[in-house]
Protein backbone atom coordinates (compact mmCIF):
# COMPACT_ATOMS: atom_id res chain seq x y z
CA UNK A 1 0.00 0.00 0.00
CA UNK A 2 1.52 3.26 -1.15
CA UNK A 3 2.82 5.54 1.62
CA UNK A 4 2.44 2.91 4.35
CA UNK A 5 5.46 1.46 6.18
CA UNK A 6 4.75 -1.89 7.80
CA UNK A 7 6.76 -3.62 10.50
CA UNK A 8 7.90 -6.34 8.12
CA UNK A 9 10.01 -5.82 4.98
CA UNK A 10 10.44 -2.05 4.67
CA UNK A 11 10.87 -0.60 1.20
CA UNK A 12 14.57 0.07 0.98
CA UNK A 13 14.11 3.67 -0.17
CA UNK A 14 12.11 4.51 2.94
CA UNK A 15 14.46 2.92 5.51
CA UNK A 16 16.89 5.87 5.69
CA UNK A 17 13.95 8.12 6.52
CA UNK A 18 13.00 5.93 9.45
CA UNK A 19 16.54 6.03 10.81
CA UNK A 20 16.57 9.81 10.50
CA UNK A 21 13.39 10.08 12.58
CA UNK A 22 14.63 7.61 15.19
CA UNK A 23 18.00 9.31 15.45
CA UNK A 24 16.72 12.86 15.84
CA UNK A 25 18.35 14.64 18.79
CA UNK A 26 17.61 18.18 19.88
CA UNK A 27 20.42 20.47 20.92
CA UNK A 28 20.80 20.90 24.66
CA UNK A 29 21.50 24.07 26.60
CA UNK A 30 25.03 24.41 27.90
CA UNK A 31 25.40 23.46 31.56
CA UNK A 32 23.88 26.32 33.55
CA UNK A 33 23.94 24.97 37.12
CA UNK A 34 27.63 25.78 37.44
CA UNK A 35 26.67 29.46 37.12
CA UNK A 36 24.31 29.10 40.07
CA UNK A 37 26.53 27.12 42.45
CA UNK A 38 30.16 26.61 43.36
CA UNK A 39 30.92 22.92 42.78
CA UNK A 40 32.48 20.80 45.51
CA UNK A 41 32.89 17.07 46.17
CA UNK A 42 31.95 14.88 49.12
CA UNK A 43 32.76 11.41 50.39
CA UNK A 44 30.29 11.45 53.30
CA UNK A 45 26.60 10.73 53.77
CA UNK A 46 26.13 14.47 54.29
CA UNK A 47 28.21 17.61 54.74
CA UNK A 48 27.88 20.32 57.36
CA UNK A 49 29.21 23.87 57.16
CA UNK A 50 29.67 25.69 60.47
CA UNK A 51 29.75 29.47 60.75
CA UNK A 52 32.30 30.87 63.21
CA UNK A 53 31.24 34.35 64.25
CA UNK A 54 34.63 35.92 65.01
CA UNK A 55 35.04 38.92 67.33
CA UNK A 56 33.35 42.26 67.75
CA UNK A 57 34.92 45.75 67.81
CA UNK A 58 37.71 46.41 70.31
CA UNK A 59 36.53 48.52 73.27
CA UNK A 60 38.46 51.44 74.79
CA UNK A 61 41.00 50.32 77.36
CA UNK A 62 41.26 52.72 80.30
CA UNK A 63 44.62 53.38 81.89
CA UNK A 64 45.48 50.61 84.32
CA UNK A 65 42.43 48.57 83.37
CA UNK A 66 42.59 45.03 82.17
CA UNK A 67 41.99 43.94 78.60
CA UNK A 68 38.51 42.69 77.81
CA UNK A 69 38.40 39.29 76.16
CA UNK A 70 35.93 38.18 73.54
CA UNK A 71 35.16 34.68 72.32
CA UNK A 72 34.22 33.40 68.92
CA UNK A 73 31.11 31.25 68.85
CA UNK A 74 29.46 28.81 66.50
CA UNK A 75 26.84 30.38 64.30
CA UNK A 76 24.62 28.86 61.64
CA UNK A 77 25.01 25.17 60.82
CA UNK A 78 24.08 24.26 57.24
CA UNK A 79 23.60 20.57 56.47
CA UNK A 80 23.90 19.35 52.88
CA UNK A 81 21.99 16.06 52.60
CA UNK A 82 22.86 14.19 49.43
CA UNK A 83 19.97 12.91 47.29
CA UNK A 84 20.21 10.05 44.80
CA UNK A 85 18.74 10.27 41.30
CA UNK A 86 18.46 7.25 39.01
CA UNK A 87 16.77 6.28 35.75
CA UNK A 88 17.08 3.39 33.31
CA UNK A 89 15.82 1.84 30.09
CA UNK A 90 15.27 -1.65 28.70
CA UNK A 91 16.11 -3.23 25.34
CA UNK A 92 13.80 -6.20 24.95
CA UNK A 93 14.83 -9.70 24.02
CA UNK A 94 12.91 -9.31 20.77
CA UNK A 95 14.81 -6.14 19.87
CA UNK A 96 18.05 -7.99 20.56
CA UNK A 97 16.96 -10.91 18.38
CA UNK A 98 16.07 -8.53 15.56
CA UNK A 99 19.57 -6.99 15.67
CA UNK A 100 18.23 -3.61 16.78
CA UNK A 101 20.38 -3.32 19.91
CA UNK A 102 22.99 -0.98 18.50
CA UNK A 103 20.43 1.41 17.07
CA UNK A 104 17.95 1.27 19.94
CA UNK A 105 20.50 1.33 22.76
CA UNK A 106 22.43 4.20 21.23
CA UNK A 107 19.31 6.33 20.94
CA UNK A 108 18.11 5.49 24.43
CA UNK A 109 21.52 6.10 25.97
CA UNK A 110 21.52 9.61 24.50
CA UNK A 111 18.01 10.17 25.84
CA UNK A 112 19.02 8.86 29.27
CA UNK A 113 22.02 11.19 29.47
CA UNK A 114 19.78 14.07 28.40
CA UNK A 115 17.27 13.25 31.16
CA UNK A 116 19.93 12.96 33.86
CA UNK A 117 21.44 16.31 32.95
CA UNK A 118 18.02 17.96 32.81
CA UNK A 119 17.27 16.56 36.26
CA UNK A 120 20.35 18.24 37.74
CA UNK A 121 19.57 21.52 35.99
CA UNK A 122 16.03 21.54 37.39
CA UNK A 123 17.14 20.59 40.90
CA UNK A 124 19.72 23.39 40.92
CA UNK A 125 17.33 26.02 39.54
CA UNK A 126 14.61 25.02 42.01
CA UNK A 127 16.73 26.30 44.90
CA UNK A 128 16.43 29.72 43.27
CA UNK A 129 12.79 29.16 42.30
CA UNK A 130 11.91 28.56 45.97
CA UNK A 131 14.14 31.32 47.30
CA UNK A 132 11.27 33.58 48.39
CA UNK A 133 8.50 31.09 49.12
CA UNK A 134 9.50 29.19 52.25
CA UNK A 135 9.98 25.99 50.26
CA UNK A 136 13.36 25.28 51.78
CA UNK A 137 14.67 27.04 54.89
CA UNK A 138 18.38 27.56 55.44
CA UNK A 139 20.48 26.68 58.45
CA UNK A 140 19.37 29.92 60.12
CA UNK A 141 15.69 29.05 59.69
CA UNK A 142 15.01 31.78 57.13
CA UNK A 143 14.32 31.53 53.40
CA UNK A 144 17.27 31.81 51.06
CA UNK A 145 16.25 35.37 50.12
CA UNK A 146 14.81 36.97 53.23
CA UNK A 147 14.70 40.33 55.00
CA UNK A 148 15.24 38.72 58.42
CA UNK A 149 18.29 36.46 58.52
CA UNK A 150 19.15 36.23 62.24
CA UNK A 151 22.71 37.08 63.33
CA UNK A 152 24.38 37.87 66.68
CA UNK A 153 23.89 41.59 66.07
CA UNK A 154 20.36 41.49 64.70
CA UNK A 155 18.57 40.55 61.51
CA UNK A 156 20.20 41.10 58.14
CA UNK A 157 18.62 41.16 54.69
CA UNK A 158 19.60 39.87 51.25
CA UNK A 159 16.22 40.88 49.81
CA UNK A 160 16.02 44.08 47.78
CA UNK A 161 14.25 46.55 50.09
CA UNK A 162 11.50 47.30 47.58
CA UNK A 163 10.58 44.63 45.03
CA UNK A 164 11.39 45.94 41.56
CA UNK A 165 11.55 44.83 37.96
CA UNK A 166 15.01 44.71 36.49
CA UNK A 167 16.34 48.17 35.67
CA UNK A 168 19.50 50.21 35.94
CA UNK A 169 18.29 51.86 39.14
CA UNK A 170 17.18 48.57 40.73
CA UNK A 171 20.49 46.87 39.98
CA UNK A 172 22.36 49.84 41.46
CA UNK A 173 20.18 49.67 44.60
CA UNK A 174 20.92 45.98 45.04
CA UNK A 175 24.65 46.52 44.59
CA UNK A 176 24.61 49.35 47.14
CA UNK A 177 22.87 46.97 49.55
CA UNK A 178 25.50 44.28 48.89
CA UNK A 179 28.35 46.72 49.51
CA UNK A 180 26.93 47.53 52.94
CA UNK A 181 26.97 43.92 54.14
CA UNK A 182 28.16 42.95 57.61
CA UNK A 183 29.33 39.74 59.20
CA UNK A 184 27.45 38.14 62.11
CA UNK A 185 29.23 40.44 64.61
CA UNK A 186 28.20 43.56 62.72
CA UNK A 187 31.59 44.32 61.15
CA UNK A 188 31.75 45.60 57.58
CA UNK A 189 32.90 43.03 55.02
CA UNK A 190 34.16 43.43 51.46
CA UNK A 191 31.16 41.80 49.83
CA UNK A 192 31.05 42.56 46.11
CA UNK A 193 28.64 41.63 43.29
CA UNK A 194 29.87 39.11 40.74
CA UNK A 195 27.11 38.09 38.31
CA UNK A 196 23.51 38.89 37.40
CA UNK A 197 21.13 35.93 37.02
CA UNK A 198 17.94 36.30 35.01
CA UNK A 199 15.25 34.15 33.36
CA UNK A 200 15.02 34.03 29.58
CA UNK A 201 12.26 36.66 29.62
CA UNK A 202 14.72 39.26 30.97
CA UNK A 203 17.78 38.30 28.92
CA UNK A 204 17.50 41.09 26.34
CA UNK A 205 16.60 43.80 28.85
CA UNK A 206 19.51 42.80 31.08
CA UNK A 207 21.89 43.13 28.13
CA UNK A 208 20.48 46.51 27.16
CA UNK A 209 20.98 47.76 30.71
CA UNK A 210 24.50 46.46 31.30
CA UNK A 211 26.07 46.73 27.87
CA UNK A 212 24.93 50.15 26.69
CA UNK A 213 27.79 52.65 26.62
CA UNK A 214 25.46 55.41 27.83
CA UNK A 215 22.52 55.11 30.20
CA UNK A 216 19.82 52.85 28.82
CA UNK A 217 16.42 54.23 27.71
CA UNK A 218 17.21 57.85 28.48
CA UNK A 219 18.13 60.93 26.51
CA UNK A 220 20.73 61.88 29.09
CA UNK A 221 24.27 61.92 27.74
CA UNK A 222 25.48 60.11 30.86
CA UNK A 223 27.86 57.20 31.27
CA UNK A 224 26.45 53.79 32.02
CA UNK A 225 28.22 53.44 35.36
CA UNK A 226 27.43 49.72 35.66
CA UNK A 227 29.37 49.08 32.47
CA UNK A 228 32.10 51.67 33.06
CA UNK A 229 32.97 50.31 36.51
CA UNK A 230 32.58 46.65 35.54
CA UNK A 231 30.18 46.35 38.46
CA UNK A 232 29.33 42.75 37.58
CA UNK A 233 32.65 41.26 36.44
CA UNK A 234 31.21 37.81 35.68
CA UNK A 235 28.44 39.27 33.54
CA UNK A 236 24.89 38.18 32.84
CA UNK A 237 23.83 34.56 33.27
CA UNK A 238 20.55 33.40 31.79
CA UNK A 239 18.85 30.34 33.25
CA UNK A 240 16.23 28.50 31.22
CA UNK A 241 14.95 26.59 34.25
CA UNK A 242 13.85 29.59 36.34
CA UNK A 243 10.07 29.42 36.70
CA UNK A 244 9.47 33.10 37.49
CA UNK A 245 9.60 35.57 34.62
CA UNK A 246 10.18 38.51 36.96
CA UNK A 247 12.61 37.36 39.69
CA UNK A 248 16.31 38.16 39.32
CA UNK A 249 19.40 37.65 41.44
CA UNK A 250 22.97 38.81 42.00
CA UNK A 251 25.64 36.39 43.22
CA UNK A 252 28.45 37.77 45.36
CA UNK A 253 32.00 36.82 46.32
CA UNK A 254 30.93 35.31 49.67
CA UNK A 255 33.34 32.36 50.06
CA UNK A 256 30.72 29.78 51.14
CA UNK A 257 27.50 30.93 49.55
CA UNK A 258 25.74 28.73 47.03
CA UNK A 259 27.29 25.25 47.11
CA UNK A 260 26.72 22.00 45.24
CA UNK A 261 28.29 18.84 46.64
CA UNK A 262 28.74 16.05 44.12
CA UNK A 263 28.68 12.85 46.16
CA UNK A 264 28.61 10.58 43.11
CA UNK A 265 28.95 11.80 39.55
CA UNK A 266 26.62 10.28 36.98
CA UNK A 267 27.61 6.72 36.16
CA UNK A 268 26.07 4.52 33.47
CA UNK A 269 25.95 0.73 33.83
CA UNK A 270 24.23 -2.13 31.99
CA UNK A 271 23.30 -5.75 32.65
CA UNK A 272 20.98 -8.52 31.44
CA UNK A 273 17.82 -9.73 33.15
CA UNK A 274 17.79 -13.53 33.58
CA UNK A 275 14.02 -14.03 33.54
CA UNK A 276 13.19 -11.93 30.47
CA UNK A 277 16.59 -11.90 28.74
CA UNK A 278 16.10 -8.18 28.27
CA UNK A 279 19.10 -5.88 28.37
CA UNK A 280 18.93 -3.14 31.01
CA UNK A 281 20.88 0.09 31.33
CA UNK A 282 20.72 2.67 34.11
CA UNK A 283 22.20 5.93 35.27
CA UNK A 284 22.79 6.91 38.89
CA UNK A 285 24.09 10.04 40.59
CA UNK A 286 23.98 11.65 44.02
CA UNK A 287 24.33 15.30 44.96
CA UNK A 288 23.07 18.15 47.13
CA UNK A 289 22.33 21.79 46.31
CA UNK A 290 22.08 24.22 49.22
CA UNK A 291 23.68 27.32 50.68
CA UNK A 292 26.00 28.00 53.58
CA UNK A 293 25.94 31.79 53.74
CA UNK A 294 22.91 33.82 52.68
CA UNK A 295 25.28 36.65 51.73
CA UNK A 296 26.24 34.64 48.67
CA UNK A 297 23.02 35.62 46.90
CA UNK A 298 20.80 38.70 46.80
CA UNK A 299 17.55 38.92 44.92
CA UNK A 300 14.04 40.23 44.37
CA UNK A 301 10.88 38.51 43.13
CA UNK A 302 10.32 41.46 40.82
CA UNK A 303 6.92 42.90 40.03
Amino acid sequence: MAGVITTGNHPKALWPGIKAIWGRQYNEHVKERTDLFDMDTSSQAYEEDFEVTGFGLAPVKDEGAGVQFDSETQGTVSRFTHIAYALGYIVTKEELDDNLYEQVAGRRTQALAFSMNQTQENVAANVYNKAFTGGSAGGDGADLIDASHPTRTGNQSNLLTTAAEISEAAIEDMIIQIMGAQNSRGLKINLMPQSLHVPRQQWFEANRILKSVLQNDTANNATNVLKATNALPKGIKVNHYFTSSTAWFIRTNAPRGMICYERKKAEFTKDNDFNTENAKAKAYERSSYYWSDFRGLYGTPGV
